[in-house]
C-alpha cells in the first residue's frame, strides 16, 4: 500500500470515528477561559481581548466545574486548558490551579509570557503546569506592534527562558501566528527560536475571526498558504518539531505531513469550554452565538449538560452547507472547522480545495 492509499485508509477510519463520536462523545480537552483582560490587545485576537475586560466566573464557581468533571469523567483523559485573554491576570490563578492539581487534573496553558519572571516560573512549577503555548508573533519590531505592546517580545522571551531554566515542564511550546505582513520573517525567526531549548513550535495561520475580520489586508493569500504548509514540511522533513494547528482539511498530499494527527474537528466530541461568564460552549474560538451556549455553570451542572446537549455540534457541519455536501471530499473534511465556518451565509470561510487540492 502506497502512503496516498494509507491516508485514504486512514481518513475513512477517522470519519467513521467522528460517527461514533457524534453518539457517544469523549472529552479530553476542558478549556477554562479564565479572564478576557489582556495586558496586549492583539490584532488578530478571536475573543477581542484587551486591558480592563473583566475576569471569568469566581474560583469558587470553577472549582465546582472540577468537582463535577472528577466525579464524572476519568480524569487521566482529561487535560485542562487554561486560556484568557491573559490567564496569569486572574486574581485566584494559583488558588485554583493549585485546587485542580491535588484533585488529580492535568493542566496547560496558553499565555503571552509577559508576566512570567522567575517568581512566576516557580509559581507555575509548584501548581504542576504540564504544558505551555507562548505566542511569538515575529520578530521584535513586528511582534510588539501586532500584539500592541511595547517591549512584549523582549519581555515574552525572556518569560519563555524563564519557563526553561525552571526544568520543570513536559512542553514547552511557541506558537506563531503568520499573516501576509509578518510571513516573510518565519526563516529568521526559526534561526532564533532554533537555538532554545523548545520542545515544538506551532505555526499557524490567521484566521478571519474575532478582530482579524477587521483587517482584510492581514489575511493570507492562496501563495501564503502553500508557502506557509511548504516551510512546515520542509523543516519536519529535517526532523525539526514544527506543525500546523489543528484548524482544516489540508488534503491528500499535505495531512500528516505538516503535523502528527489527520484531521478532525473535536468541538462538542472532544473539545468543552467554559466562557468568562460562565457559559458552556464546545470551543472558545467558534463564533459566539445563542445556539451555541448549551447551558451556564452558574445554573447547570456541566455534566448534565456534556452528556444530554450539544446536540448542535454533533452532526456534521457539511450538513449546513450545500456546496460542501456536494465535495467530493466532504466524507474526510465534514465540512471543516467549526470556528472559521460563517453561519450567517452557511459556508466555511477557510477551505483548501483549489489552494492546497
Amino acid at each position: 500500500m502506497d502512503i496516498i492509499e494509507a491516508k485514504k485508509a486512514y481518513l475513512d477510519r477517522k470519519a467513521e470515528q467522528r460517527a461514533r463520536l457524534f453518539e457517544k462523545p469523549d472529552l479530553i480537552y476542558l478549556f477554562f477561559e479564565l479572564t478576557r483582560s489582556c495586558n496586549s490587545k492583539c490584532f488578530h485576537c478571536g475573543s477581542s481581548c484587551e486591558p480592563g475586560l473583566g475576569h471569568g466566573p469566581d474560583k469558587e464557581a470553577f472549582k465546582a466545574v472540577l468537582d463535577d468533571v472528577k466525579e464524572h469523567f476519568d480524569l487521566k483523559r482529561v487535560q485542562l486548558c487554561i486560556t484568557g485573554g491573559e490567564p496569569l491576570l486572574y486574581p485566584d490563578f494559583e488558588e485554583l490551579l493549585g485546587y485542580a492539581v491535588d484533585n488529580g487534573f492535568h493542566w496547560g496553558m496558553t499565555t503571552n509570557a509577559t508576566l512570567i519572571t522567575k517568581d512566576v516560573a516557580d509559581m507555575l512549577a509548584r501548581t504542576k503546569m504540564g504544558t505551555v503555548s507562548v505566542s511569538i508573533d515575529g520578530l521584535r519590531d513586528t511582534h510588539d506592534r501586532q500584539r500592541g505592546i511595547a517591549g512584549g517580545y523582549d519581555r515574552a522571551m525572556q518569560g519563555i527562558q524563564n519557563l526553561i531554566d525552571r526544568k520543570a515542564f513536559k512542553h514547552i511550546q511557541v506558537t506563531t501566528v503568520v499573516n501576509h505582513r509578518n510571513i516573510g520573517e518565519l526563516d529568521e525567526l526559526f534561526d532564533i527560536l532554533d537555538k532554545m531549548d523548545l520542545d515544538s513550535w506551532r505555526v499557524i495561520g490567521i484566521e478571519p475571526m474575532g478582530r482579524a475580520l477587521d483587517y482584510p489586508d492581514m489575511l493570507l493569500t492562496p501563495d501564503d498558504q502553500r508557502y506557509i504548509f511548504n516551510f512546515i514540511r520542509d523543516k519536519r522533513e529535517q526532523g525539526i518539531p514544527v506543525n500546523y494547528g489543528c484548524s482544516h482539511f489540508l488534503g491528500l498530499e499535505y495531512e500528516r505531513e505538516v503535523r502528527d494527527w489527520f484531521f478532525y474537528c473535536g468541538a462538542g466530541t472532544h473539545t468543552a469550554a467554559i466562557r468568562v461568564n460562565g457559559d458552556i460552549t464546545a470551543c472558545l474560538d467558534i463564533e459566539e452565538r445563542p445556539e451555541f451556549v448549551q447551558g451556564n455553570i452558574y445554573k447547570d451542572k456541566f455534566s448534565d449538560v456534556w452528556f444530554n446537549r450539544f446536540q448542535e455540534f454533533r452532526k456534521p457541519l457539511s450538513s449546513l452547507c450545500e456546496d460542501c455536501q456536494k465535495c467530493e471530499w466532504e466524507k474526510w473534511c465534514a465540512g471543516g472547522s467549526r470556528h472559521c465556518f460563517d453561519y450567517d451565509k452557511n459556508k466555511q470561510r477557510v477551505c483548501f480545495k483549489d489552494i492546497l487540492f
